[in-house]
């Protein structure tokens, strides 16, 4: 057999040669090392055999397949059986720092920081994003970062006191025990403050942004945890004066109509933190979030006073504004309801249950003027344990609930009698209007439950600037695309209940009614009094005057009445209450949201 050459495998330098004439190699021996572009490749023998002849020498280049030696095949000498014993040459260097590195990240390295949060009955970043995402499921994105402060702080301080920049993110399954994993993906991050106070650092950003950017290409929802004081002055390592250039504001903003996103607030959340936090669809708060536009340092530098952080947009004021959509107990709390928010928008569950829907049959008083609860109407029309209200103590005439109805997700928009008597007021109808938005952005069906006497009327009404937010119901109900339905619980008057039927009766795809529903212009008590004065003024006796009124207002009342309002096509049909729940669910059955839905520009922030 002719002797077998060894190759240079490229255009290369030749940086070391192993054998010389005579020697006896085995098949896989090093030949020679040869070097392109500083990258080192080993040219090896094919076989066993004996060298017959070397060209090469250290620092030859050659060209590609120039022969390097030639290999005679052969058996050789048997090579001396190595002892049995292990020797253990230690991890390599470079994982071995990588393991460092990663000790340091997490919360037992810094036990001082950590004790500081428990003591203050809070979790740490870390717990709770590993209560949020299913186990094993959190890659991490940014991990070894640490703050740009080298001008001022050594390399190895930053790396042990410092850790992601004081923001931890990646991404991770949310309730993958129930969904596919392509809806169960979400991208997560939390504000760490046992790092410089959860303060917004140069690298913070960049590593907010590529997530960003993440959720946007592969439409993944977002949960942030916005807890922090803001910007941070002390980053020495930034190649900018102001750093309004920044993408993170915009670029947080462009997912809003595009995918799901919730902000937890516990504790201190001010200028930029508060500012991520305010555009996301939902803001979840413990008792302890402090939520502010400024801290304490901005408002004193404003030469407006000096302040604690807790007088700041504390709880009662944000919840009693809107600010805040739901408020819980604390950070286990909120990452539940979390997980309970991301779960409407993750599709459809099998396993279910109802109340006895019977039970609807009372709960609308036959006395017409009684007000009742109709929290308790949503309660028992959705599947069991289902329901999440948002924003139970804003706009209070209106009750505006995520539900199921056999799993379906779906938005719950109701008047509340016991608020105004159901009266759309201005706060009302901004808080309709936007969870019609947000139903609308993510592709959740729609069910008012109406029972209003119409838009709020007077004066003082009028100074809420009740013309212009009456007008978003309407505008925002007319560009509706999601399937939608309307159900006369009771009252059904003028304006506000056209409002409370995205703009009018022939909007929805189904507008019924109950037995006790009563469809009218106006008032009907108001309505006689206006339309019948000159007859009524003629009565002199206050007895026989009351009693025509009220002759007037039952012929008004049975002319308005749900039958008589069906019979002349003012509705789809009237139902029995019990049949209310299978009559929606049949709808939403043939008229499931389209799938080709553009995203809506925006949601809005209010």
């Amino acid at each position: 057999m002719e002797p077998t050459a060894c190759l240079a495998p490229t255009d290369c330098s030749v940086v070391q040669v192993d054998v010389a004439v005579g020697d006896e190699v085995a098949s896989g021996a090093v030949i020679a090392v040869v070097e392109v572009m500083k990258m080192e490749q080993l040219v090896v023998a094919p076989h066993d055999g004996t060298i017959v002849d070397v060209r090469a020498a250290v620092g030859d280049v050659l060209g590609k397949n120039a022969v390097i030696a030639t290999v005679a095949a052969g058996a050789i000498a048997a090579p001396e059986p190595a002892p049995d014993t292990f020797v253990d040459h230690g991890e390599r260097s470079d994982l071995a720092e990588l393991r460092r590195r990663r000790r340091l990240l997490d919360d037992s390295a810094r036990p001082e920081a950590v004790a500081k949060v428990h003591a203050r009955g809070r979790r740490t970043a870390r717990e709770n994003l590993a209560d949020l995402v299913d186990d094993g499921s959190f890659e991490e994105y940014g991990s070894f970062m640490y703050a740009a402060q080298t001008a001022r702080r050594s390399r190895e301080d930053l790396i042990a006191n410092t850790p992601g920049d004081g923001i931890v993110g990646g991404i991770g399954r949310i309730n993958g025990d129930r969904f596919a994993d392509d809806a169960s993906r979400c991208a997560v991050m939390s504000y760490d403050y046992t790092v410089l106070a959860g303060t917004q650092g140069y690298r913070g950003h960049q590593k907010k942004d590529r997530l960003f950017e993440l959720c946007e290409r592969l439409r993944l929802p977002l949960v942030l945890f916005a807890e922090g004081g803001g910007g941070r002055p002390g980053d020495t390592d930034v190649p900018t004066i102001a750093g309004l250039n920044v993408p993170s504001f915009a670029a947080i903003s462009r997912l809003s109509g595009l995918v799901p996103s919730v902000a937890i607030v516990s504790g201190r959340c001010f200028a930029g933190n508060a500012a991520l936090a305010g555009v996301c669809d939902v803001i979840i708060a413990t008792p302890d979030a402090n939520l502010g536009m400024a801290g304490p340092a901005m408002i004193e530098g404003g030469g407006l006073g000096v302040f604690a952080p807790e007088d700041i947009g504390p709880v009662d004021v944000q919840t009693a504004n809107g600010v805040i959509d739901v408020l819980v107990d604390d950070d286990a709390a909120a990452v539940a309801t979390a997980k309970h928010y991301l779960s409407f928008f993750q599709g459809r569950v099998e396993d279910w249950g109802s109340a006895d829907q019977t039970l609807l049959r009372d709960l609308v008083p036959e006395n017409r003027k009684r007000a009742y609860d109709v929290r308790e109407v949503v309660r028992i029309l959705s599947d069991v344990d289902s329901t999440l209200e948002l924003r139970p103590t804003y706009g209070e005439g209106m009750i505006t609930t995520l539900a199921r109805l056999e799993g379906r997700p779906i938005g719950v928009i109701a008047n509340n009698p016991m608020h105004l008597g159901g009266a759309i007021d201005a706060e009302g109808a901004d808080k309709a209007a936007r969870f019609m938005q947000l139903c609308d952005g993510h592709g959740l069906p729609i069910l008012f439950l109406c029972d209003t006497p119409g838009f709020m009327v007077g004066p003082e009404a009028e100074k809420q600037a009740q013309v212009r937010r009456f007008g978003r119901m309407f505008v925002v109900g007319a560009s509706l695309r999601v399937p939608f339905a309307t159900v006369v619980l009771r009252k059904a008057v003028g304006l506000g209940a056209q409002a409370m039927a995205g703009g009018s009766f022939l909007s929805p795809l189904m507008t019924v009614a109950w037995p006790t529903g009563e469809v009218s212009g106006m008032g009907i008590e108001g309505a006689v009094t206006l339309g019948a004065r000159r007859e009524l003024d003629a009565i002199d006796d206050p007895e026989e005057r009351a009693a025509a009124h009220a002759a007037r207002v039952d012929a008004m009342y049975a002319r308005s009445n749900a039958l008589n309002a069906a019979a002349h096509h003012e509705l789809d049909d009237v139902i029995d209450p019990a049949e209310t729940r299978r009559r929606v669910v049949n709808l939403l059955r043939s008229a499931p949201p389209p799938t080709d839905r553009a995203p809506r520009p925006h949601i809005d922030t209010w």
